[in-house]
Formats: C-alpha cells, sequence, structure tokens
C-alpha cells in the first residue's frame, strides 16, 4: 500500500515547540513506516521523518514571517494532489482546504477533523469527496458522515511515568482565552498552590492583560514555549494538570500526557473532556472554579501509578496507527 499524508505546514514535522496537528501527522507517520507502509510525507522541508519526504515551502509559515500561509498552503495542495495518482489514499490532516479540491484527487481521500475553526468552513466538507475520521466524539459534525472515531496516540517513549509528582499545578497549552488561562491563575491562588505555565502565546493583548502581571516567579511560573526534551519531566512534575477551558476541546493532547506521567488532570466538563479524562482514575471533570478547587484538594486520592498505566492503555500512538491502518484497508478493498 502507497499512502500519502498531506500534513500542516505551520510549523515543522515534527515540531519543535508547539504544532499538535504536525504532531499527530508525525506520529502516523512514522508508525506507518514501521509497519513496511510505503510512505510520502507532504510537509515542510525543514521536517524530519522516515517515510519518503515531499513539499514545497522550506519552513512553517508560523516560524518565518516571509512566508504567507494562505499562499503557500495553497501551493502546498496543489503539489500534493498532482501526484496523487501515485498513492492508494490520501490521508488528509490540513483542514479543509485540500477539500475544496479533492474533486482533482485521483486517489480515495480521508481527513482527519482535528476541530472545526467556524461553522463557515463546513460547506468545503459537505460538498467533498473525502472520508472523514473524528478525532472525538464530541467534535462530530450533524451534517457530516464519518468512518469512524480516532483518538489521538502519544509517544509514551519520552513521557516516563512519575510515581511522585510534586505539589505544583501545571499548565500546558497555547496561552488563550480558550485555553483558561486566567482561570487557573485564579484556582492555583485559591487553592495555595503554585503554578508552572508552558505554552505559546496565542494572543498577546489578552497575556498582556490577563496573564503576564500575574507572573511573578513565586506563585505564578511562566518557562514558555517547551520542546519534548522538557514535556515529560514538566508534566510529571506536578500535582495535577489544569484545564479549564472556555471553548468545546476537540481532544487536549496536553491532558493525555500529563496522565501517561501519572499526573491526574482537573478539567472543565466541555467538548472531549467527559470523553478523554476517566472520572477518579485519571483525574476530575469540573464546572466552576469551585468545583476546581475543591478537586485540587483532593487530588492525592488519585493512584498515579493507575491513572498512567489507564492513559498508556487507551491513548498509545501504536493504537491509533493501528486503527488508522484498518481504515486505510477497509477505504482501499
Amino acid at each position: 500500500m502507497k499512502v500519502a499524508l498531506l500534513g500542516p505546514i505551520a510549523w515543522r514535522t515534527p515540531p519543535l515547540h508547539y504544532g499538535p496537528w504536525e504532531l499527530i501527522t508525525s506520529l502516523i507517520a512514522e508508525g506507518l513506516v514501521a509497519r513496511g507502509v510505503d510512505v510520502t510525507l507532504f510537509a515542510t522541508l525543514d521536517s524530519v521523518t522516515a517515510a519518503t519526504l515531499d513539499g514545497v515551502v522550506p519552513t512553517g509559515y508560523e516560524e518565518n514571517d516571509t512566508i504567507d500561509g494562505r499562499v503557500w498552503e495553497a501551493i502546498h495542495v496543489s503539489h500534493a494532489l498532482e501526484r496523487s495518482g501515485e498513492f492508494d489514499l490520501i490521508h488528509n490532516h490540513l483542514d479543509w482546504l485540500p477539500l475544496a479540491f479533492s474533486a482533482h484527487c485521483r486517489a480515495p481521500m480521508l481527513t482527519t477533523i482535528h476541530g472545526f475553526s467556524g461553522q463557515n468552513i463546513l460547506p468545503a466538507y459537505r460538498r467533498s469527496r473525502s472520508h472523514f475520521v473524528s478525532i472525538s466524539d464530541s467534535d462530530r459534525s450533524p451534517d457530516l458522515e464519518y468512518v469512524a472515531t480516532v483518538h489521538h496516540g502519544i509517544d509514551l517513549s519520552g513521557l516516563p511515568f512519575h510515581p511522585d509528582g510534586g505539589d505544583d499545578l501545571i499548565l500546558f497549552g497555547r496561552i488563550h482565552p480558550d485555553k483558561g488561562t486566567d482561570i487557573a491563575i485564579e484556582i492555583a491562588r485559591r487553592a495555595g498552590r503554585r503554578l508552572i505555565m508552558c505554552g505559546i502565546v496565542q494572543d498577546r493583548d489578552y497575556f498582556a492583560e490577563k496573564v503576564e502581571p500575574e507572573i511573578d516567579g513565586e506563585h505564578v511560573v511562566y518557562l514558555g514555549s517547551v520542546g519534548p526534551e522538557e514535556r515529560g519531566a514538566i508534566l510529571g512534575s506536578g500535582a495535577a494538570l489544569l484545564h479549564p477551558i472556555r471553548f468545546a476541546e476537540p481532544f487536549g493532547l496536553s491532558v493525555v500526557e500529563s496522565m501517561a506521567c501519572g499526573t491526574p488532570v482537573i478539567a472543565y466538563r466541555k467538548g472531549s473532556m467527559p470523553e478523554v479524562v476517566d472520572e477518579g482514575v485519571t483525574g476530575y471533570v469540573v464546572d466552576t472554579v469551585d468545583e476546581a478547587v475543591a478537586a485540587v484538594g483532593r487530588i492525592a486520592a488519585v493512584d498515579r501509578a493507575a491513572c498512567s498505566a489507564r492513559a498508556r492503555s487507551r491513548f498509545s500512538a501504536d493504537r491509533m496507527v493501528e486503527e488508522y491502518l484498518a481504515i486505510y484497508r477497509k477505504i482501499v478493498s
């Protein structure tokens, strides 16, 4: 079987720091190659992969101000679809743009929907010639038909189990109102715990007004965007990961990464969180700041070994790759 993975080009694949879509695309590519599948990865030309790499843009547009993402995503998609007749299947991880041109794709297309940016992009999905996979049952649109839900998998080798953890609360992810960074600061303050924050600043006005004034290096510590080498150590060092989101999170990679390290999660009951967090085993799902503070008070009741074991059984990259491979075979046959 010859498979083309049409990856995003906002960041390198795999990303050096942030880039969840690129990370998942990379894990699938490497997992397929390890299983003997002939894989071509369409990504930025500085990407690192055991697959055959092809592309048109030297680096990610989020990493290079001279690259216009709108222009280069179109050129990237055009280049990949021009070669589509060489493959048995095209697996699209680039959102709606390839769907707009799916009639010109000369192989079956499968699209993993990493999340909807809004209702205004749905016409591209409805009109396309593509099979669809959702990354959680909660993120499905009633307007579309799906071949499966495949929960994301993670590279467990980079996320060792930390049996002891610590007293700190951890916040991991982009700094944006959707992610509830300010809510996490309030939860930590009321719980009397230090908060360690990691992630890119995606909304600079929000950061300047709501977050930066609270960073004092003692009660609220901001480490910036950290890479995969530090990720496991930081996540494993906490008593809990806070995830007080304001939006319907399609999946939440940092949530399952934290749980794999043995650090349970306290998440708001939105989007995929009730689907991903096993209540009392890998953390708690709450609705308010008061409930989150109370959950911090009983977080020691969560068995860290059981938390890690559950996350590792549910969210391994190997499981994800096997599920996609079964879907590929079904579509191709």
